[in-house]
């Protein structure tokens, strides 16, 4: 008996069509009505003109992308050394598989609440500015909600554990033998990480990063929440646009900027990387 044969075509059809339809679709429904406007008939760049033309807009779009470059660089300088100390430190497999629990676990807590704890931290009152005033590092409270400082606090905190776990992956399939290779022949710890460990990482940096970024600058509840009305972000903005003043135009052509941005961002992201790849 001949047994059907399942070409890849009809192996790819499920995911095409929820691709399409969860995917495609709503990004041309909203492409649509960012070309489109009640005041126009047919197409338009009238919307793009009123996010672009306008100071306010690039004033929003900067703090945007400053808090998740900000975001980025920071989750990448404390997550690759506490990503080193679980996979070159940490030798005792019971407790590397705590560390590693201890990392993800609130990951599996939603953003509002964190986001939540994070405001009862960073408050006037909070454990956060206590401490520093019973240290003697400040005189009087600092005022972290409704700043970028605190934005950036809570995003580090939420974001963190994708670079860790990205930078980790990548250490652990790096032999350590490499490395004990470049110490024989007199190279130096400094100089053996710059030009052995990291060249051999930059994957999962690059990964890591990109994941934290694209994150980041579409972050809502975080920002919202810490900025306490004070700091506008792109996504806090578009928000707005579609849930009080109902205009899905002047929505979609701000949801479409932050897209065609973000795109970017990443693609100068992801050519970097294959440069520095390409050079080592």
């Amino acid at each position: 008996m001949n047994r059907p044969v399942v070409t890849p075509l009809v192996m790819m059809a499920a995911p095409i069509v929820f691709f399409t339809a969860f995917f495609l679709a709503p990004l041309a429904v909203v492409l649509l009505a960012s070309l489109t406007s009640p005041e126009t008939h047919g197409v338009s760049l009238a919307n793009y003109v009123r996010v672009l033309a306008d100071q306010y807009h690039w004033g929003v779009i900067l703090v945007t992308f400053r808090i998740a470059c900000l975001s980025t660089l920071a989750c990448l300088l404390l997550g690759y050394p506490l990503a080193w100390y679980l996979v070159r430190v940490v030798r005792w497999g019971p407790w590397r598989r705590i560390c590693v629990i201890l990392l993800v676990v609130p990951m599996l807590t939603s953003n509002i609440v964190r986001s939540f704890g994070w405001m009862v931290l960073l408050g006037r009152n909070g454990l956060v500015n206590q401490t520093l005033l019973a240290t003697g590092a400040i005189e009087r409270p600092v005022r972290f909600l409704g700043t970028e400082l605190g934005i950036l606090i809570g995003m580090v905190y939420v974001l963190l554990p994708f670079v860790v776990l990205a930078v980790g992956n990548a250490l652990a399939q790096v032999d350590p033998a490499v490395e004990q290779a470049s110490a024989d022949l007199g190279a130096s710890p400094a100089e053996t990480f710059r030009y052995v460990t990291l060249p051999l990482t930059l994957p999962g940096v690059v990964a890591g990063a990109i994941m934290v970024f694209t994150l980041a600058v579409s972050a809502y509840v975080t920002p919202a929440l810490l900025s306490g009305g004070r700091v506008t972000v792109l996504s806090m903005l578009i928000f707005q646009q579609y849930s009080a003043t109902f205009d899905f135009h002047y929505g979609g052509a701000l949801s479409i900027v932050l897209l065609v941005f973000t795109l970017v961002m990443v693609a100068l992201a992801g050519r970097v990387g294959e440069i520095r790849g390409g050079a080592r």
